[in-house]
């Protein structure tokens, strides 16, 4: 269900104000959805939470290292399009 606030009367924002912990501006689109949680024991939680490290550390070990790379021209152009705050540090340094 998806309202405009401005459609709302002072009766029905004021739950949804508070639900919120916010005022709602008039422009504002507000959108209502229920369901019902999933029941996962506390004991599946820390599984899934397991298993998950695991699968994340396995992408980061397959992941290449970055290589450090020196600043280019064109990196050092897009620094300077900051403006004058950003100066460029090290032997490639105009």
């Amino acid at each position: 269900m998806i309202c405009n606030a401005e459609d709302l009367s002072p009766d029905q924002m004021a739950p949804v104000e508070h639900l919120l912990g916010r005022r709602v501006h008039a422009g504002e689109a507000i959108s209502v959805r229920t369901f019902e949680p999933v029941s996962v024991s506390h004991e599946r939680r820390l599984e899934i939470a397991e298993e998950l490290r695991k699968y994340y550390a396995e992408v980061d070990a397959s992941r290449s290292p970055s290589r450090k790379k020196k600043p280019t021209r064109l990196s050092l152009r897009r620094c300077e399009a900051f403006g004058p705050a950003i100066v460029p540090i090290g032997e490639n340094s105009p």
